[in-house]
């Protein structure tokens, strides 16, 4: 039977890009405004939301509905809920992801950030940087989002004036190279109006730059195979044992990074059992290679134990293992994080117990100060924790890998997740603490 040997390229036409900002500056308004102008709407879409917008006594269509599909974000006004969008342009494909602006939901602007490669976090042109600005510049900052664009919105309740704009692009930028953001883009616009959003504003001739659709057309996006740490978690081991098929074992899975092929010497974690790929199965067809995000199923040339939970990676690129982690963490749920918190922790495929041994840090937002040994973590939090597990786990770096140097944290006794945490240093580093003792079942 015959592999195929076709390598593609990266696919670099696809932008995935968050939303975010504080309440009422207008993220929905800007996605809908997006989709509009480029097209990208159906015309039942659009009467469906004129039809809801004039039962509301509107006379102009409220784009922010086009993104606001549950009833209670349009009876409120607010966006609860992420709401993802697919839509493209002769230049470029998207998947956006429309996150909420309310405090108690930033989790799910975690959530909608957590795979983004450019974040477009917006600005009321009235109210300027406000804390929770801060922290969802803090969050694109830890989740590593390459591209962050500030978009200084309703410019038409301030007469346009470019003075407002370079002052509150001037305050951000700079916060936000103090949190180590690579790039920021600043762009005046009027969602509501359609300035500088798909088309260049008549008002703001002092403004040369990019409209908000031209600069996602064109920012580089980059998804450089070759050179990442090939990664791939077991989600379930094949095993059919049939008369056409009565050896046949093969490990399923989606390939979190890197590349993989036929003879690549690979190592499985935590075991630290090898072999060499003698085979790769893609869609029932056998290939010679596979990348970053496609699902496979990978047979090796022995027969060794591999099952739900292992990390199937090249021998001399291999991530050590631990039992000890370290990490920037954000707490997304009510109830607090403490130390001597008992979890499960769910890396990859994996999930084992953990016991939160330390907080070293809580970070402050105004300042980006580090508060010492807060002993716990309340909602929206950002800040270093020090955790050990049950078993080892074979953990990357996030600055490495975003998906196998992240984890969440779980309650065991309701299965609700806690924190979304990032391995190894960050913006919010603290200085070095020895264990927390901890006994009483857990401690490992």
């Amino acid at each position: 039977m015959s592999t195929t040997t076709t390598e593609a390229l990266p696919d670099t036409t696809l932008l995935r890009f968050a939303t975010a900002g504080s309440v009422d500056d207008g993220k929905s308004t800007l996605v809908g405004r997006l989709l509009h102008d480029s097209k990208s709407v159906l015309a039942d879409q659009l009467e469906a939301v004129e039809r809801a917008s004039a039962s509301r006594g509107q006379d102009a269509p409220d784009l922010a509905l086009l993104t606001d599909g549950l009833r209670a974000e349009r009876e409120q006004g607010i966006t609860i809920d992420v709401a993802y969008r697919y839509f493209a342009t002769p230049r470029r494909r998207f998947i956006l992801a429309d996150t909420p602006g309310h405090v108690q939901y930033t989790r799910n602007m975690v959530t909608g950030a957590s795979t983004a490669e450019l974040t477009v976090i917006l600005v009321d042109a009235r109210n300027g940087v406000v804390e929770q600005t801060r922290r969802h510049a803090a969050i694109a900052a830890l989740l590593r989002v390459p591209h962050v664009v500030l978009a200084v919105n309703k410019m038409d309740l301030v007469g346009y004036e470019e003075r407002v704009f370079a002052a509150i692009a001037e305050e951000f930028t700079a916060y936000a190279t103090e949190l180590g953001v690579p790039e920021v883009t600043a762009i005046p616009i009027s969602a509501l109006a359609g300035d500088n959003v798909v088309e260049p504003s008549a008002n703001m001739d002092w403004y040369g730059g990019p409209t908000v659709l031209e600069h996602l057309e064109t920012v580089p996006v980059s998804h450089d195979l070759a050179h990442c740490h090939a990664r791939l978690p077991v989600q379930y081991v094949i095993r059919p044992q049939t008369a056409e098929h009565p050896d046949y074992r093969g490990y399923a899975g989606q390939i979190a990074a890197g590349t993989f092929r036929v003879g690549d010497q690979v190592t499985v974690l935590p075991s630290g059992r090898t072999s060499t790929i003698s085979g790769i199965d893609l869609l029932g067809e056998p290939v010679d290679v596979a990348w970053t995000t496609q699902s496979v199923t990978v047979l090796l040339a022995d027969d060794i134990d591999v099952s739900r939970g292992d990390l199937i990676v090249p021998t001399k690129d291999a991530p050590a293992t631990t039992q000890d982690v370290e990490a920037t963490v954000c707490h997304v749920t009510d109830a607090p994080l403490t130390v001597g918190h008992r979890v499960l922790l769910k890396h990859g495929t994996r999930t084992v117990k953990a016991v939160v041994k330390d907080i070293p840090s809580r970070l402050t937002l105004d300042d980006l100060s580090l508060h010492p040994h807060p002993g716990q973590l309340v909602a929206n939090d950002i800040g270093r924790v020090k955790i050990r597990t049950a078993e080892p786990l074979p953990v990357d770096s996030y600055a490495d890998s975003r998906r196998t140097g992240s984890f969440i944290l779980i309650d065991p006794a309701d299965g609700t997740t806690l924190t979304a945490g990032m391995v190894g240093e960050s913006f919010a580093s603290p200085e070095p603490v020895k264990d927390a003792a901890d006994d009483d079942g857990w401690d490992f």
